[in-house]
């Protein structure tokens, strides 16, 4: 393909009609859509038209694509990215994440594992790759690979994500003293202010259930991350009615990309 028409066909794909494309259908037909461009994405495709080969730029039109939840549209933009550079393990990173959160899990598994090889020291691929084993029931993976990441995390927020799934890991793993051992041991010491810093004091038992989600917690993201981290807490204390009315609670947020909703989804089908 020339250069030209690959430009073309880049900008294409990143420009739904309308920038409201169909994203995820659920098991029980809701469809969530993504959100429509507010500049970002067109100034992301205007960088990348000026150098199209760039794997920075690319990434940067699949990160503000994803702004947008336009999540298939930004898996489109990282397979381009794999054609210029096919060992890149940012792009598998990337794609990995996207397609988690499209619910295609194989192929998240695939990317995700592949970049692991590539490069065994990126902390977005080991938190991407637990979140995958996770959602799939493999809990001592997901804590594997959330404890490979941890010590990469880049900053207090992430390092607090990493602390939170890694103990809800090990706790659905059965491995009740290395959980309580790793909130002892405190990893997450900076401060962080998000939903997962929140969920960490609800398992210390700092605060109630009904105290983490706050009047501050509007955003349908926040709502979904928070829900899930409750229900997950009573689901580990053996009450299954609890656990899953805030999983339902999680999906009614609607906050359908976060990763609290994925597996809410997937609790609940459990449940059963």
């Amino acid at each position: 393909m020339s250069k030209a028409l690959w430009v073309a066909a880049a900008l294409a794909a990143a420009s739904p009609a309308g920038g409201q494309s169909v994203q995820y259908r659920s098991p029980a037909g809701v469809e969530y859509r993504a959100q429509r461009d507010t500049g970002p994405i067109a100034r992301a495709e205007s960088a990348l038209a000026a150098d199209p080969r760039s794997v920075e730029r690319i990434i940067q039109l699949g990160v503000a694509q994803s702004g947008a939840r336009q999540f298939r549209e930004a898996i489109q933009t990282f397979t381009r990215g794999l054609g210029v550079a096919p060992n890149d393990p940012m792009l598998y990173r990337w794609r990995g994440h996207r397609y988690l959160s499209v619910r295609e899990f194989d192929r998240a598994m695939d990317d995700l594992t592949r970049g692991s090889r590539l490069d065994s020291t990126n902390y977005g691929i080991w938190y991407h790759l637990g979140i995958v084993r996770f959602a799939r029931g493999d809990f001592a993976g997901a804590a594997d690979a959330f404890a490979r990441g941890l010590p990469r995390a880049p900053d207090a927020a992430e390092r607090a994500g990493a602390t939170d799934w890694l103990w809800m890991s090990l706790s659905r793993a059965g491995r009740a003293a290395e959980a309580q051992a790793l909130l002892d041991r405190r990893p997450d010491s900076v401060p962080a202010a998000n939903a997962y810093a929140q969920r960490l004091r609800l398992y210390r038992g700092q605060i109630g259930p009904d105290d983490v989600i706050t009047a501050a917690d509007t955003g349908d993201v926040a709502v979904a991350t928070l829900s899930y981290g409750i229900g997950n807490w009573y689901l580990v204390r053996g009450d299954t009615t609890r656990a899953r009315s805030w999983f339902e609670r999680s999906i009614r947020s609607g906050g359908w990309p976060a990763f609290g909703f994925i597996v809410s989804e997937i609790e609940l089908r459990r449940l059963r």
